[in-house]
């Protein structure tokens, strides 16, 4: 029987033991794994103090006059401005701070002390100083929590960090100058005070007068914010470039031989060869996770590729490199098998992304009235005088290789390459002979000039996926040929499959098939007609629904896919990175100087129909 003290029961009530040992967690702080987040937070909470200090007059404090009144008058006006760069600066390392950077914990360790000092010269209450220096302590005392090792460089950095700092120092250099009117001389216009702001940033006096002559803290401030912003830009800029990620020859190698022995197992395995990527191996060297790096998140693709007994060390390597950079480790496309190991070693959740297209050879027939429309549409392109070839890269000569390597770079559809989960970013690489090439040809009619790639109107690259099967890579037509391109290579493919002893072809990603075909099927209820309306209406963007509608034609079998993610939290930063690698999302500098065409340059590059949208109902391509 419970007793009740002041109308609890006595369970309710924490005992003397409880009570201490919440004192004792509050007085100890935060676990290990929180600390790099609380001393990110705090530091930004500095950083906005460190700047309002320096910015507003009224952040100053009578208490400090007479510490201002022995120390040259040129020293106050330097501190203010030395409060403001260090308070931008804290704000630009909060992030880095909460991922347990190494360098970052080094810069703010030597930052803090220089922003107290500051805020105690510039006649401000000891309350900033005092909070800068406990936040200076507490790293020290904790630096074992800050050991991730830096990031991949990457150029678009710099840019980057041009704009936001360039715009942050701009803004804050029109509240610098409207902070101080009572020592402005008439009232000057927006005009002048933006003139002003630029001609300060660059380091000279700008337009506006001020009683006395020059007022030095609006000076030195805008000269400290425009040469941080000239420091920081050219420190990206021009330090050494390091690959975002690289996959040397004997890594490629080593894959190889796991596909060889193991390939058949995922159709995406063969994709891990993408040279902008990069592979841990596990110990034993029997298994292999390919990923890249994408703003802070280890994005992985697929299932690991070799033996599954090894697939564990695989993932441990993974896993403890993400946890040396303070990556945010991530799956995409993986399968049901890879995605219960992946969650079963790491404790991480899995969410189902939609379906993969698989089409059994042996199955497959234009006969029916299921496949009354495609059947259609072949026989009628193929009466408008198109025929199609299927040959392996090896079987093509040197000059058939580069038309089709020149028609595919200048048919493609968008101004950067997609592709990261389902593209292999190549075609008639030397290593990749065993690909395939479907081709649509059609002969000019008399009188009709022919066409920058001859006769050639559509291909389709298909790569292996184990001995006995092929993968869908890459789709690409004239925009000048009739419609149906795509329809017609991938039923000339399967027509020519037994010959090339290929017995499985897949095709298509399906994104969130499950939910469209729930969605649609009589009596289907709220919730999941809700789901298919908000994929409808999100396919005038990506084109969900003809996707999926294209795919169907085919009777495929569908298989689900996985992304494989820490927690719920994640999900927008890690599906933000996926669009980022499949080329949705481009943050890369423009390089104008890249040749465009069939040479290296081009087979280089990332391809773009690794799960991408589909262009139109007769134009399917891979989707995320």
């Amino acid at each position: 029987m419970s007793v009740r003290v002041d109308g609890k029961k006595s369970s309710e009530v924490p005992s003397e033991p409880e009570r201490l040992s919440g004192l004792k967690r509050l007085v100890r702080g935060p676990s290990p794994e929180r600390v790099p987040t609380v001393v990110g937070t705090i530091a930004a909470l500095i950083g906005l103090l460190d700047v309002a200090a320096g910015v507003f007059p009224r952040f100053r404090h009578s208490r400090m006059h007479a510490l201002a009144e022995v120390l040259p008058g040129a020293v106050n006006q330097l501190a203010a401005a030395a409060s403001i760069v260090v308070g931008v600066v804290l704000l630009m390392l909060a992030h880095g701070l909460k991922r347990s950077k190494r360098r970052v914990w080094i810069a703010a360790v030597v930052l803090l002390p220089i922003g107290a000092a500051a805020q105690m010269i510039y006649r401000h209450s000891v309350s900033g100083a005092v909070l800068s220096l406990l936040l200076f302590v507490y790293l020290v005392r904790h630096r074992g929590s800050f050991e991730a090792l830096p990031d991949p460089r990457s150029r678009w950095k710099a840019l980057a960090n041009f704009v936001i700092v360039g715009g942050v120092s701009l803004v804050l250099g029109f509240v610098i100058v409207g902070s101080h009117p009572h020592q402005v001389v008439g009232d000057p216009s927006l005009t002048a005070q933006l003139e002003h702001v630029l001609w300060g940033l660059c380091g000279f006096e700008g337009p506006i007068q001020y009683h006395g002559g020059v007022d030095y803290t609006v000076g030195y401030s805008l000269g400290a914010l425009g040469l941080l912003t000239a420091a920081t830009t050219a420190y990206l800029a021009f330090r050494p470039e390091r690959p975002t990620a690289h996959l040397t020859e004997e890594d490629e190698d080593r894959l190889r031989e796991l596909l060889a022995k193991h390939g058949a197992r995922d159709s995406l395995g063969h994709f891990a060869l993408r040279r902008d990527k990069s592979v841990v191996f596990s110990p034993t060297g029997k298994a292999a996770v390919s990923y890249r790096v994408v703003s802070g998140v280890m994005l992985a693709s697929g299932d690991p590729i070799g033996d599954v007994e090894a697939w564990p060390g695989a993932i441990e390597q993974f896993m403890e490199l993400a946890r040396r950079h303070s990556w945010t480790p991530a799956v995409a496309g993986c399968s049901e098998t890879g995605g219960e190991v992946w969650t079963r070693e790491t404790g991480l959740d899995a969410l189902e992304m939609g379906d993969e297209a698989i089409v059994d050879v042996a199955d497959f027939t234009l006969t029916g009235r299921s496949m009354r429309n495609v059947r259609q549409m072949v026989k009628r392109i193929e009466r408008n005088g198109y025929v199609t070839k299927v040959r392996r890269v090896g079987d093509l000569d040197a000059d058939e290789l580069a038309t089709v390597q020149r028609a595919a770079d200048a048919w493609r559809d968008t101004e950067t390459e997609r592709g990261f989960s389902m593209a292999l970013g190549r075609i008639g690489d030397p290593k990749d002979l065993d690909a395939i090439i479907a081709t649509a040809h059609k002969a000019p009619e008399d009188g009709e000039e022919a066409g920058p790639h001859g006769d050639l109107k559509a291909m389709q690259h298909f790569v292996p996926w184990g001995p006995d099967g092929m993968s869908l890579e890459l789709m690409r037509r004239d925009r000048s040929a009739d419609p149906g391109m795509n329809e017609l290579l991938i039923v000339a493919f399967l027509q020519a499959a037994p010959e090339l002893k290929i017995k499985r072809v897949s095709l298509n990603f399906a994104f969130f098939r499950a939910a469209l075909e729930r969605g649609g099927k009589l009596g289907a209820g709220p919730v999941a007609r809700v789901q298919r309306g908000v994929l409808v209406f999100l396919s005038r963007w990506f084109q969900i629904e003809s996707l999926y509608k294209f795919n169907e034609k085919f009777r495929p079998r569908w298989e689900p896919r996985f992304v494989v993610f820490p927690n719920n939290r994640d999900l927008p930063r890690i599906g933000f990175a996926m669009m980022q690698a499949e080329g949705f999302v481009t943050l890369a500098l423009p390089r104008p100087w890249r040749r465009r065409g069939g040479g290296v340059a081009a087979r280089q590059k990332p391809c773009e129909h690794g799960l991408e949208a589909v262009a139109g109902p007769a134009d399917a391509r891979r989707a995320a």
